[in-house]
């Protein structure tokens, strides 16, 4: 099992959005960067953990955790002219973008915020805190994972 941070502008797909869908699960389309969608494709697998974070919000948080439920396969957004995502260059026999289904675990009240985690000497090395670093799917360590579980779990 491996972990992840997936990102998600608040505006676009929320925590509450996931929440309120039946079983609470959903397809994390639309992921267009080619690294991203590298991560998707070769390394997160069924079972997988995920950090759910809303970034572009003040301050940026972790709002919970989720596991992915269904490897990858086709973004079918990319394949609907009529959506934001659509690329003519992908098909279903030779899709260029993928996606993975997640489903909401535990929620963090109040969710970790970004300065909250930057307090943490133990995750200065996290990706999601080094300068610049904008990728939308993130790996997380096991002890990254943990050290974010605990700083909730304490209260």
């Amino acid at each position: 099992m491996k972990y992840w941070l997936f990102k998600t502008e608040p505006r676009v797909f929320s925590w509450e959005d996931l929440q309120a869908l039946p079983d609470q699960r959903t397809p994390w389309e639309g992921v267009r960067n080619y690294q991203a969608r590298n991560l998707i494709r070769d390394q997160i697998q069924v079972e997988d953990q995920v950090f759910f974070y809303h970034s572009v919000m003040k301050p940026p948080a972790i709002m919970g955790t989720a596991q992915v439920v269904r490897d990858a396969y086709a973004d079918t957004f990319a394949l609907d002219p009529t959506s934001q995502y659509y690329d003519p260059k992908s098909s279903q026999e030779n899709p260029r973008w993928l996606m993975v289904d997640i489903q909401a675990g535990e929620a963090f009240t109040p969710p970790i915020t970004l300065p909250e985690l930057k307090q943490v000497k133990a995750l200065a090395g996290m990706m999601l805190l080094q300068k610049g670093c904008r990728l939308s799917v993130q790996p997380v360590t096991p002890q990254e994972w943990e050290l974010i579980l605990n700083l909730r779990r304490k209260e």
